[in-house]
């Protein structure tokens, strides 16, 4: 199948298909959500072989779970909710999230947002797999995926509490390494 047949197959065609068991369709669905997806496995991994090992497991259960997409919301959106709980489970079997106390309620300052504007984002990226994973899974999925706290303590097991502290403890060092990277010698 032609790269042109990549993007024009329907999303409906593309699911039916998959369901179905057509291989050429799978392998479609890859090549047009993996880029994407991969991106998001990246910002939970440590390194490049947890992201791959993230990325087939999630396409795995895509494609085990097809079947029960209803449509609703975008696809995109469903799959990528997918490959967040996959790398959720993968750092919940494979690290213990640290609880910090309550009380860093740390926040960036004026000018440390000022010297966010500098970074680019493949910079503030790599910055923020500094984490240790437990930080790192909060700031990911309250920040960039946009959930609750309660949302996060309930994925990730942790009281609504830890998540709040975890977070504010990741701003917090995020904050000091921009400040230690940005600060003229």
């Amino acid at each position: 199948m032609s790269i042109q047949s990549n993007h024009t197959t329907t999303e409906a065609d593309l699911i039916k298909g998959c369901i179905a068991g057509e291989r050429r369709m799978q392998e479609i669905l890859y090549q047009r959500f993996s880029p994407k997806m991969y991106a998001v496995c990246l910002r939970y991994a440590n390194k490049a072989e947890d992201a791959q090992d993230i990325l087939q497991n999630g396409f795995v259960k895509v494609f085990k779970n097809l079947h029960m997409y209803r449509g609703e919301g975008s696809f995109e959106g469903w799959i990528r909710r997918i490959f967040v709980n996959t790398a959720i489970e993968h750092y919940r079997r494979q690290v213990n999230l640290y609880p910090v106390t309550e009380g860093h309620e740390n926040a960036l300052e004026a000018k440390d947002l000022s010297a966010l504007d500098s970074l680019n984002m493949k910079d503030l990226m790599g910055i923020i797999q500094e984490l240790s994973p437990g930080y790192k899974t909060v700031f990911n999925l309250y920040v960039i995926e946009g959930y609750s706290h309660k949302e996060i303590a309930e994925m990730i097991g942790i009281s609504e509490g830890t998540s709040k502290s975890q977070l504010a403890r990741a701003k917090g060092i995020l904050q000091n390494i921009i400040r230690t990277r940005l600060t003229p010698s």
